[in-house]
């Protein structure tokens, strides 16, 4: 949804949209300051962010056959 906004806020800005869609437009906004400046997600999301290149590591190490348990 947030990239649909991003797409069409040229033409049509973000609070006609969120009007529309189910979507407060300050939560177009938060989500867009989180993606801007990394220090604003939680900590559960930073440490997650780390994580994912690190299991991406292992996965394609192992041939991509290995699954959730494994990794």
């Amino acid at each position: 949804m947030i990239a649909f906004i991003d797409d069409h806020r040229g033409a049509h800005g973000v609070e006609p949209i969120c009007k529309v869609l189910p979507i407060a437009p300050s939560t177009y906004h938060a989500h867009v300051a989180k993606r801007r400046d990394p220090a604003k997600l939680s900590a559960r999301a930073r440490q997650d962010g780390a994580l994912k290149i690190e299991v991406r590591r292992v996965f394609d190490q192992n041939f991509s056959v290995y699954g959730v348990r494994k990794v």
